[in-house]
């Protein structure tokens, strides 16, 4: 159990714990299966009461995607983005070779940096979740400001992957897709447990949208 690094729990850290006695009794049968077959849940952001962490379930389908709810003390363990960087896999999918490219490049930043999505589900769990055509879906931890010039550096770089890479940024206030701060919009979509706003600066107080 991990309840002492509640304060820790981040968006895409993925739990292991949730059983399918948890689960609300109008949950998808293949929500069920996944949770019985000791799958992890990943680490959604949304308000929720102390005690509880929104969390989401992976289908085998694209599509197959359930929001619910877990207490932390049932959390049985953690897996952090961070900790699948140098994870190993003899599966040859596009994205494991573009973040096996991407590796050296990325630890040169000098931030925290992690692996999530498909990618990062598959090789913290084992379960198959990568195909042909996956994006490779990163994050990066910007506790201080990133300027657009790095941000479109940053993303020259990704974009010379050999599949699509997605990275968010993840700030103290919340989450921005590098592609969008790389952009030229004078705002930006950010992502935060309270929901999702237009900000001009994903680093500074959050604003209102005019």
């Amino acid at each position: 159990m991990v309840s002492a690094m509640t304060s820790a729990l981040l968006p895409h850290d993925l739990l292991w714990g949730l059983t399918p006695q948890q689960l609300p009794a109008d949950a998808p049968a293949w929500v069920s299966a996944a949770l019985a077959a000791g799958q992890p849940v990943v680490v959604r952001r949304a308000l929720t009461a102390a005690g509880q962490m929104a969390v989401g379930v992976r289908g085998p389908l694209r599509e197959q995607r359930y929001g619910t709810l877990m207490a932390v003390a049932a959390i049985e363990h953690r897996v952090r983005p961070e900790e699948l960087c140098h994870v190993e896999s003899d599966r040859a999918w596009p994205a494991l070779q573009a973040l096996a490219r991407l590796r050296e490049p990325l630890a040169g930043l000098g931030l925290a940096w992690g692996v999530s999505g498909s990618a990062g589900f598959e090789l913290a769990s084992g379960v198959p979740a990568l195909h042909q055509q996956s994006d490779l879906d990163l994050i990066l931890r910007t506790e201080q400001p990133m300027d657009r010039a790095q941000a479109r550096a940053l993303l020259a770089l990704l974009d010379a992957a050999v599949c699509p890479v997605d990275m968010q940024l993840q700030t103290p206030n919340g989450a921005v897709a590098l592609r969008e701060w790389a952009g030229t919009s004078a705002r930006v979509l950010l992502k935060s447990a309270s929901g999702a706003r237009l900000v001009g600066d994903p680093w500074q107080a959050l604003e209102q949208v005019a």
